[in-house]
């Protein structure tokens, strides 16, 4: 795909990567797209030489000892700051994630470190428009995931999540499903969306691979689910919080 630009259309660029590549994508298939593209697209960029900041992100600014004017534009998209420490600085975003910088992101972006992404203001909404718009063109509308990489709390390495979907359910409930021994399942879900954006960031990769959307075949899938959305955890029953 061509670098996408603020203002691009997005499903058109990911129809003709489709058709050069030879695929056609059907309603069995999932295709996995990179949050940092979508967020392009919709013009999710900042320029950090126009942002000014306020006397909260540079005292924040200080603890974690980042720029105050990228925690500015942090604070813009946070609900509530969750740690901060030297180095760290985690919160929870508006749309419910837990992640460091709000999602916030310098890599792949610009050509130095004065522009950021963010997160899409709506990834489910995305999700939703990207699905519509390929069932339109083609006949057949894959499900479709927004992932993004994210930290974890009590694991080294960053993973592939989803921050949204459509066509597909985030969750599927195996409990009363039995085992080897016929045991019925208490308490299992799997969070279907987040391994199956998890794979496609294996193919996707982190640094200068340039692959920004993956189509995943063959893989069963729930078709029912309100979006991402349906990962998220209640504050009270957050154990870890």
């Amino acid at each position: 795909m061509p670098a996408v630009q603020p203002g691009d259309d997005l499903a058109a660029h990911l129809g003709a990567a489709l058709d050069r590549a030879g695929l056609v994508a059907t309603r069995d298939d999932v295709l996995v797209v990179a949050q940092k593209v979508v967020s392009k697209a919709e013009g999710r960029v900042v320029d950090l030489r126009t942002v000014t900041p306020s006397a909260e992100a540079a005292r924040l600014a200080a603890i974690v000892e980042k720029d105050p004017r990228l925690v500015e534009v942090i604070l813009s998209e946070t609900a509530s700051v969750l740690r901060a420490v030297p180095g760290v600085l985690v919160v929870e975003t508006r749309l419910g994630f837990v992640c460091a910088n709000a999602g916030v992101d310098h890599s792949n972006v610009g050509p130095d470190e004065s522009w950021v992404v963010l997160l899409p203001e709506d990834p489910d909404a995305t999700a939703r428009a990207l699905r519509e718009a390929i069932g339109r063109a083609t006949g057949a509308a894959p499900a479709v995931i927004v992932n993004d990489s994210h930290g974890r709390a009590w694991r080294e390495g960053a993973v592939g999540v989803a921050i949204g979907a459509a066509g597909i359910g985030a969750v599927e409930d195996l409990r009363g499903r039995p085992d080897l021994f016929g045991r019925a399942l208490r308490v299992t879900t799997v969070g279907v969306i987040d391994e199956l954006a998890a794979a496609a960031s294996l193919v996707m990769g982190q640094a200068d691979e340039g692959v920004p959307a993956v189509l995943v075949r063959g893989a069963a899938f729930p078709r029912a689910g309100d979006g991402a959305r349906d990962v998220l955890r209640a504050p009270a029953q957050d154990l870890f919080r």
